[in-house]
């Protein structure tokens, strides 16, 4: 008589489950930021705000769109997506090292939108805040998709 073992892998089911968590959070966390920071921009907009920023550099300022807003969540999005996941593989902490990281690289993006050219000081401390609204959205939403600590 003869007994067969059947052998799974057992991490590959976690590795895509865990990459479909943070990927979900990812979309979750654009939504609710784009959302977000679009009306955040109509409420600029209706305090007359003028929507004209320069690229730290530029000759002059240029409009600033609701497209601008909504493609500059989704690339942070996505890269902090792919941060998440790759701290949530790696580190003993991933929630935690994730959080302090992004509010680290959050930070430093307000460099951006500060140095602006040829933007009026009233839109650079506006452009700073949506920075921040926005990293107040997808943060604990990737986070959230991470474990507290790995096993």
């Amino acid at each position: 008589m003869t007994t067969t073992f059947a052998t799974t892998r057992q991490d590959a089911p976690t590795t895509r489950s865990a990459w479909y968590r943070v990927a979900l959070g990812g979309v979750a966390g654009w939504l609710a930021g784009t959302v977000a920071v679009e009306a955040y921009m109509a409420l600029g907009r209706a305090f007359g705000l003028p929507m004209l920023a320069g690229a730290p550099g530029a000759s002059a300022a240029q409009p600033v769109t609701p497209m601008h807003f909504a493609f500059g969540v989704f690339v942070c999005t996505f890269w902090g997506a792919v941060l998440a996941y790759v701290i949530g593989r790696f580190a003993s902490r991933p929630a935690r090292t994730f959080a302090l990281t992004t509010m680290l690289l959050t930070a430093l993006s307000l460099a951006s939108p500060l140095a602006g050219a040829h933007t009026a000081g009233a839109m650079k401390l506006f452009l700073a805040s949506g920075h921040l609204l926005v990293a107040a959205i997808v943060i604990p939403t990737l986070a959230s998709r991470l474990p507290r600590q790995r096993r």
